[in-house]
């Protein structure tokens, strides 16, 4: 995990109270703007919250939190980012490459942390690890450097044939996709792209994944992916598919294995 500048909660102790009018509670806000929902990510909000309360930093009491969520819908985003910039939040906590670049396209004033699981640098957030430059700093995790572990863990030999589980609509996922395919030319894996790019494209990729039988399944990290893992953890048992995962969540709701970072940790 690559650390930007500062984490997140020591820019949020620098918070300074915006004024009354947009303020009424008179404590700082935080907008935090997310691409799934509360429910799905619960453990995820947990470690946050927890984070600020080690600083002295109480929802409701000493900071509010405002809470912005697309449901799965990325094209909901920016107009969640507008909203957050409308109400005058102190600072934005966004996640998801979508997310945060819709909370950049909307404020080049109001402080941008980010927790992101692709290299920012290359996707264009900022600038560099050493001066990211603008309103924005965070957290990120070069998820791309990740997946040829995950390929090799996840295959049982060569010449294997690997469905690949994916948000094209993710400008960071068409980087670790290039990645992936890097990897399976040189490990002799052919591999089958199955794309998702809303909640209601998983049904079509399941049935996609079923009709051609895969000897594996490689999930990559996105929003959307990790707001239907469940759903693919009961696909992947019930078809016999050994599967790699972009999260730990992942196995703890019944998957096979999954190698990455901890996302609480980076919260």
């Amino acid at each position: 995990m690559r650390r930007i500048v500062v984490a997140v909660v020591l820019v949020v102790l620098t918070l300074a109270p915006a004024p009354a009018d947009a303020q009424p509670s008179g404590k700082p806000r935080i907008g935090l703007l997310g691409a799934g929902n509360a429910a799905v990510d619960s453990r995820l909000l947990s470690a946050f919250r927890q984070g600020l309360s080690d600083m002295g930093w109480i929802e409701n009491q000493t900071v509010m939190i405002e809470y912005r969520w697309a449901g799965g819908y990325p094209e909901r985003l920016p107009a969640l980012a507008q909203d957050l910039v409308r109400i005058k939040v102190d600072v934005i906590v966004a996640t998801g490459i979508v997310g945060i670049r819709a909370a950049k396209d909307a404020t080049s004033t109001i402080p941008i942390l980010f927790v992101v699981l692709n290299d920012p640098v290359s996707t264009g957030l900022v600038k560099s690890f050493a001066r990211p430059g603008g309103n924005m700093t965070g957290l990120a995790s070069q998820f791309e450097e990740l997946v040829t572990k995950q390929l090799q863990l996840v295959i049982v030999d060569d010449r294997v044939v690997v469905a690949v589980l994916w948000n094209a609509a993710n400008p960071g996922n068409v980087i670790i996709w290039k990645e992936v395919q890097v990897t399976a030319r040189t490990l002799g894996v052919t591999l089958q792209s199955r794309e998702v790019r809303g909640p209601d494209d998983f049904e079509r990729a399941f049935a996609a994944i079923t009709k051609e039988r895969p000897e594996a399944l490689l999930t990559l990290d996105d929003p959307l992916v990790f707001q239907y893992q469940t759903s693919i953890v009961d696909f992947a048992a019930k078809k016999r598919l050994p599967a790699m995962h972009a999260f730990r969540e992942s196995v703890e709701v019944g998957g096979l294995m999954a190698y990455s970072v901890n996302l609480p940790d980076m919260f």
